[in-house]
């Protein structure tokens, strides 16, 4: 009950000002400390080990909301067994002009077309480099706007945060950079993964620790795009999937309100797990799959584990849910191994795959 309490009155408050200005006031939230933290009361049960890792739950927050490292321990605190700062550029941009984030409220989503502002790589190595605590952090890594080489500003990420990063995402799927989705095609993909394992093989040789890589996908593909991708993934050794991004398409939404960007939250939730199961599909059992698109309930998450994934991430869902959804969203997940006798929610992962991609892909 208190958990509500404080997420209606700060979803109130939040509201009260436009979106950029809510981020900007929850950020300063959590570096204040006056959010509160989730009691250590892990449910052993919840735990997930995925690409030589071990988090304590599988419910992360997206990147997107700490996107400078601000407040990755702050998240983590709020009761989440991973976070991922980013997406990071190599050298600070402003992204597009505002206003740039939209809410949806009625449908619970949020337009955005941000383009990838941030601080660039200094100012978050700095934050990162100041940790203390040792809580699973992952960096999202991008490609400046007007480079004129995406895949040496994704190398440039990898090296630059070598030591630092619990894994590494490279993020081709935000739809607010020209040209970035053009890196999901098969020649160019080829191209960028081959480079970023070559450089990861350097580090690995320097350094003597295997960071895991991610790849991190739109959800507005077709199945023979995601032939390719999942065919490149396996391909060039990389260790997983984020599925997935925001999506172009304005299905699921009640009222269109005209605006460019990607759409996040609620209506993103049955397009980014159909993707999700046909990614666990042609990939098979062993490829690790983090589910994103719609997650706001432990329903939603749990639907994403039976649909394929060893993690889920939210970030829209904390907008309307509030900043307690993290402890909430594992209590489900406990509830429902009670309930059907599982030992651990990795027993539940896959129970719904054939069933989700056997839908077809929605069209845009």
């Amino acid at each position: 009950m208190r958990d509500r309490l404080t997420d209606r009155l700060g979803r109130w408050l939040m509201f009260r000002f436009d979106p950029e200005t809510a981020h900007g006031l929850a950020i300063k939230g959590l570096k204040s400390g006056s959010l509160p933290a989730r009691p250590a009361d892990a449910d052993p049960r919840l735990a997930v080990a995925m690409a030589g890792l071990a988090f304590p739950n599988p419910l992360g927050v997206a990147a997107g909301f700490d996107k400078n490292a601000e407040v990755p321990d702050a998240l983590l605190r709020l009761g989440f067994g991973f976070t991922e700062i980013g997406t990071v550029t190599p050298r600070a941009q402003p992204g597009n002009s505002k206003p740039r984030i939209f809410r949806l409220t009625g449908d619970r989503a949020v337009i955005n077309r941000l383009g990838f502002n941030n601080d660039g790589h200094g100012a978050a190595w700095h934050r990162l480099d100041a940790r203390h605590d040792t809580g699973i952090v992952g960096v999202n890594i991008g490609a400046n706007k007007d480079t004129d080489d995406k895949a040496a500003d994704y190398v440039a990420g990898l090296e630059r945060f070598y030591t630092l990063a619990s894994y590494f995402t490279v993020n081709i799927s935000s739809p607010n950079t020209p040209g970035l989705r053009d890196l999901q095609t098969r020649g160019a993909l080829a191209d960028l993964l081959a480079r970023v394992g070559e450089a990861r093989m350097r580090q690995i040789e320097e350094t003597g620790r295997r960071v895991p890589v991610l790849l991190k996908i739109a959800p507005d593909i077709t199945e023979a795009d995601l032939d390719d991708i999942v065919a490149e993934v396996l391909d060039k050794a990389i260790d997983g999937m984020i599925v997935s991004n925001t999506t172009l398409s304005r299905a699921g939404i009640s009222d269109d309100p005209g605006e460019a960007g990607g759409l996040s939250g609620a209506p993103l939730f049955e397009r980014s797990t159909i993707v999700l199961a046909k990614a666990r599909q042609r990939a098979g059992p062993d490829l690790a799959l983090i589910g994103v698109g719609g997650v706001d309930s432990a329903e939603t998450a749990l639907a994403k584990i039976e649909a394929g994934a060893d993690l889920v991430q939210l970030y829209t869902g904390m907008i309307y849910r509030g900043p307690t959804i993290a402890g909430r969203i594992c209590a489900g997940l406990s509830d429902a191994l009670d309930a059907r006798g599982a030992d651990r929610i990795g027993d539940l992962r896959d129970l719904k795959v054939e069933d989700w991609a056997s839908k077809p892909i929605p069209p845009q």
